[in-house]
């Protein structure tokens, strides 16, 4: 079975879907990670990010792939253990960036897929799993929050890091990537058709994992 996640940031995409997986004893793919390994070999070579032949060619050049011994499974960029550089403010704002190339999403989508057809048991998350990557995935989820919702969240995990976080400023953050997701010509956030809609503004974690991982088991009979 593959189970594809997909919504907007600052739904709690990434952690509801590793425990998901991680309740079902399913692998994880978390698709984000690989746009921002693409991101840092980018930034690394001092590329223009905006320039989509570019960071296209990137893509094509260098390799991503996952250590699936790990839980959750470890980005490895050209040979090297990649995960722990991936969640910096500069590369989170670059993956939001080269994700809008057509030639990024194309090379990446190509890997996705073929990951699916190797892996037996995956949930996939991200933004275009279920209307683009997995059309034909037995179970298909869209959460969602609102945006304010959203930005209260991010400005919270900033604050336990110790970092000093402006909601309002997140909150526009988040509505320009909104709108970027939502408006670029390949491979758009939506919402998947036959997806189960989940509103997770005022639901807990634990709440909207417990509701996917009972509809799985419903379909795994």
């Amino acid at each position: 079975m593959i189970i594809t996640i997909d919504g907007p940031a600052g739904t709690g995409k990434s952690t509801v879907s590793r425990a998901v997986a991680q309740r079902l004893g399913f692998d994880f793919l978390d698709t984000g990670a690989m746009y921002r390994a693409v991101a840092l070999e980018a930034i690394r070579r001092k590329a223009d990010l905006n320039d989509e032949a570019e960071v296209a060619r990137i893509a094509r050049d260098c390799r991503i792939e996952f250590d699936w011994s790990c839980r959750p499974p470890e980005v490895i960029l050209d040979g090297e253990p990649a995960g722990h550089l991936l969640r910096s403010e500069e590369v989170t704002a670059g993956a939001s960036k080269v994700a809008v190339a057509p030639g990024v999403r194309a090379r990446l989508v190509e890997e996705q897929r073929r990951i699916g057809a190797e892996r037996a048991n995956l949930v996939s998350e991200g933004r275009d799993q279920g209307s683009m990557v997995f059309p034909d995935a037995r179970l298909k989820v869209y959460l969602d929050a609102t945006p304010r919702e959203r930005a209260r969240r991010r400005a919270m995990q900033l604050r336990e890091r110790g970092e000093v976080a402006d909601e309002r400023v997140i909150l526009e953050q988040i509505m320009e990537r909104d709108h970027r997701d939502s408006t670029r010509a390949t491979g758009p956030l939506s919402v998947p058709k036959g997806a189960e809609v989940i509103d997770t503004t005022p639901l807990t974690e634990q709440e909207v994992i417990d509701r996917i991982v009972s509809r799985a088991k419903a379909l795994l009979g």
